[in-house]
C-alpha cells in the first residue's frame, strides 16, 4: 500500500532531522523497515507528480506536464500546472494505472483521499482501476475559501464517493481522521484476500488542518516531552503519524502485517514546512523540490534499519508491484519505472542511469551518479551532491566534461520525450462537479 501526503518536505518527518515536528509512528516504520534519503517524484507539484506515480512515467511522456486546459487570467499566460475545477483534461484512461496492475493480477483496490488527476467522469479514480473511492477530486484550497478565489472563482469543494458527490465543502480538520477511517475499514474487508491500497492525505497542503483530538493530545505530548514545535503545522503532521500508527495497527490486528508493503512519501516539496539540509520547495526543480522523504516498510522483504542513498523515484513503484505481484506488463508499454526492489532489499545499485528534473513543462536539471546539472535560462550549474547536498557552490567550471554529458542527456530526453508522447485524457465542454453559488 501507499501513504501519500501532499507539499511535505524532505525535513518534515522527526526520522528525517526534523526538530520542528514529532513522527513516532513514522520513525518506528523506519526502524522496521528503511528511509529511501534519495527518493524523488517525477514533479515539482502535485498534478504531474502524481501522474507519474500512477502510471510510472515521467509526466512529459503521458502529456502531463501541463496537466490543465485552463488559463487563469492574472496568475499566468498558460495552461495552470495542476488540474483545476471543471478541467477539461486528465490522465488519459488508456494508460495503465498501478490500481490496474494490481487488478489484473487479483487485487482489491482501493483509495481513499486526494485524486488531482482531473474531475471529470472519464478521469476519476473509478474509471482508472480503483474499485472503491471516498475523497477529494483536487487539492482541497480549490474551494470558495481560496485566498484568490476573485481572480479563481472556485465552485465549492465536492467530497466524492465512488462518482457521486455526497458532501460539499467537508471540515478539513477532519480529512485526515475520515480518510484513515475508511483506509483502516478497507484493510479490514480485505484482510483475508490480496488488496493495493491508496491513502493520498491531502495534507500538509494549505490550509492546514487538524482534528481538535489530534490538537489536544499534541498539546499534551509537545508539554510532556518538548519533540516537536507549537503550531498548527506540526499538529498536521503529528495527525499523519497518528494516521500511519492506525494503519500498521490495523496490519497487525488482521494477520496481514509480515507479507504488507507499506510505502510513506509525499507528492513534492513543501510549501509551509522544512526541505532542510536541502535547497528549495515546492514548484523548484532544486533538490528540495523534488527529493522527498520516503519510508518503505516490508518485514518479510526489506531488512530493518537501512538507509538507502540509491537514486530511486516514485515512477518505481508500478513496475516493481508489478514484478512483486506477478502482473505482466504490454510488451509495447514504455515506461521509466524500475524494479527498485533489488536495491531497497539487497542493497544494489541505482537501477537510473539519469534522473531528470523538469516543472511546468520545462526541461531544468539531470542528475547522475552524484553529479546534478541545472541549466536555468541558457545559465549551467554543476552540482556534487555528495559534497554538496544543499547546491551552494558551482562547480560547472571545474568539470567542462561532465556540463558537455549531461546537457547531452538533457537534449536526448527531450527528443525522447516529443517523439514518443502519449496523449493527456481531453473532454470538451467540462463542466465542475459542484456548482458555483
Amino acid at each position: 500500500m501507499i501513504i501519500f501526503t501532499d507539499d511535505q518536505g524532505y525535513a518534515d518527518l522527526s526520522c528525517f532531522g526534523g526538530k520542528q515536528v514529532y513522527t513516532p509512528n513514522i520513525d518506528r516504520m523506519a526502524k522496521e523497515g528503511a528511509r529511501l534519503t534519495s527518493f524523488y517524484v517525477a514533479a515539482p507539484l502535485c498534478t504531474p507528480s502524481r501522474a507519474a506515480l500512477m502510471t510510472g512515467c515521467y509526466p512529459a511522456r503521458i502529456d502531463m506536464d501541463i496537466p490543465s486546459s485552463i488559463t487563469v487570467k492574472g496568475v499566468s499566460e498558460k495552461p495552470f500546472p495542476v488540474c483545476l475545477a471543471g478541467d477539461g483534461r486528465g490522465l488519459n484512461p488508456k494508460e495503465l494505472t498501478i490500481a490496474e496492475v494490481a487488478q489484473s493480477a487479483g487485487y482489491k483496490t482501493g483509495m481513499f483521499g486526494k485524486w488531482h488527476l482531473g474531475d471529470q467522469p472519464e478521469f476519476l479514480p473509478t474509471r482508472q482501476g480503483f474499485e472503491e473511492f471516498f475523497g477529494l477530486p483536487y487539492s482541497h484550497d480549490i474551494f470558495p475559501g481560496h485566498p484568490r478565489n476573485k481572480i479563481f472563482k472556485f465552485p465549492p469543494l465536492p467530497l466524492l464517493e465512488g462518482e457521486e458527490v455526497i458532501e460539499m465543502n467537508p471540515n478539513a480538520n477532519l480529512l485526515t481522521r475520515r480518510f484513515t477511517e475508511r483506509a483502516v475499514d478497507f484493510i479490514e474487508r480485505h484482510k483475508d484476500e490480496p488488496f493495493f491500497l491508496y491513502l493520498a492525505h491531502p495534507l500538509p497542503h494549505g490550509p492546514l488542518a487538524a482534528s481538535p483530538e489530534i490538537k489536544k493530545e499534541y498539546a499534551k505530548q509537545l508539554k510532556a516531552n518538548g519533540a516537536g514545535k507549537p503550531g498548527i503545522f506540526p499538529a498536521t503532521i503529528y495527525e499523519i503519524d497518528w494516521s500511519v500508527g492506525e494503519i500498521l495497527k490495523t496490519l497487525k490486528e488482521q494477520g496481514v502485517d509480515e507479507n504488507t508493503i507499506v510505502l510513506f512519501s509525499t507528492d513534492n516539496g513543501p510549501a509551509k514546512g522544512s526541505a532542510k539540509p536541502l535547497s528549495g520547495k515546492k514548484g523548484s526543480t532544486l533538490e528540495g523540490g523534488q527529493r522527498v522523504p520516503t519510508v518503505i516498510r516490508w518485514p518479510k522483504g526489506i531488512p530493518a534499519g537501512g538507509d538507502v542513498d540509491e537514486v530511486l523515484t516514485a515512477m518505481d513503484v508500478l513496475p516493481t508491484f508489478a514484478k512483486l505481484s506477478g502482473a505482466k506488463l504490454p510488451e509495447d508499454l514504455v515506461i521509466d519505472g524500475k524494479d527498485m526492489m533489488p536495491t531497497v532489499a539487497k542493497g544494489a545499485e541505482s537501477p537510473h542511469e539519469y534522473f531528470f528534473y523538469a516543472h511546468w513543462g520545462v526541461l531544468e536539471g539531470v542528475r547522475w551518479q552524484s553529479w546534478k546539472l541545472r541549466v536555468i535560462d541558457g545559465k549551467e550549474a554543476l552540482y556534487n551532491l555528495d559534497r554538496d547536498i544543499s547546491e551552494k557552490k558551482n562547480v560547472a567550471a571545474n568539470h567542462p566534461e561532465i556540463v558537455q554529458q549531461l546537457k547531452a542527456a538533457m537534449g536526448a530526453f527531450e527528443d525522447e520525450m516529443t517523439a514518443g508522447v502519449r496523449p493527456a485524457g481531453s473532454v470538451e465542454n467540462p463542466v465542475p462537479l459542484t456548482k458555483k453559488p
